[in-house]
């Protein structure tokens, strides 16, 4: 297939190829490179972008809704507002890369790497964020609603305002993480590493805290009313009964 020009084929070379607005809805890309790609608001639902290079390419507003993007390079790139509904990220590298405003909806994001990721309002109700490695990854007021994030690395992120409500973080590594005014009402932290986080004024209404480590963190003003803090490590270095 030809668009605009560009051979649109698995392992194409389509370095900084200029495609915004097209309509590549089911194009079979994988492999391909597509390094400093211009893709604002272009159409890649269901798009097949397995090991694709999109470095520093512009995604902004793009739909990649139902993609398959598994293994996929996105270190840099701008994905502010782009609708990644139920797309398949898993293992993609997401380093630095600006999803601001973005809907990530139902994504599989299992073991990517967004270390140093702009996330900041961002929707991810429900997405698969178990082993993710969230280094530095700014999550300020982003929609975690029942998100899996098992395991995952969120040392250092900032979650100031997020919306964790049920969401499964047992495992998680949450070592000086700014949880400041979030919302982890029954969400599952057992076993998470808490030391030195900001918690002030975080509600964790009946959240299962088993064998959480709390050392250090500030819990000012936070709502612990019907949490599970059985074997839990408490900020004076106690254990909880």
């Amino acid at each position: 297939m030809e668009v605009n020009g560009y051979r649109i084929e698995p392992g194409s070379n389509l370095r900084g190829a200029k495609l915004e607005g097209e309509d590549l809805s089911l194009a079979d890309l994988a492999g391909a490179n597509l390094y400093g790609a211009h893709l604002r608001k272009t159409d890649l639902t269901d798009a097949l972008l397995t090991d694709v290079v999109l470095f520093g390419a512009n995604l902004t507003g793009a739909n990649l809704a139902g993609a398959d993007l598994t293994g996929a390079d996105l270190t840099g790139a701008g994905l502010t507002n782009a609708n990644l509904t139920n797309a398949n990220l898993r293992g993609a590298n997401l380093t630095g890369a600006d999803l601001t405003s973005a809907d990530l909806t139902g994504v599989d994001l299992g073991g990517a790497n967004l270390a140093g990721a702009n996330l900041a309002g961002a929707d991810l109700t429900g997405v698969d964020l178990g082993g993710a490695n969230l280094t530095g990854a700014n999550l300020a007021g982003a929609d975690l609603l029942d998100a899996k994030v098992a395991n995952a690395n969120l040392r250092d992120a900032d979650l100031t305002n997020a919306n964790l409500t049920g969401a499964n973080l047992y495992g998680a590594h949450l070592v000086s993480t700014d949880l400041t005014q979030a919302n982890l009402t029954g969400a599952n932290l057992s076993m998470a590493n808490l030391r030195g986080a900001n918690l002030t004024n975080v509600d964790l209404g009946s959240a299962k805290m088993f064998r959480a480590s709390l050392l250090a963190a500030n819990l000012t003003g936070a709502n612990l009313r019907g949490a599970n803090l059985t074997g839990a490590t408490m900020p004076d270095g106690s254990i909880h009964d």
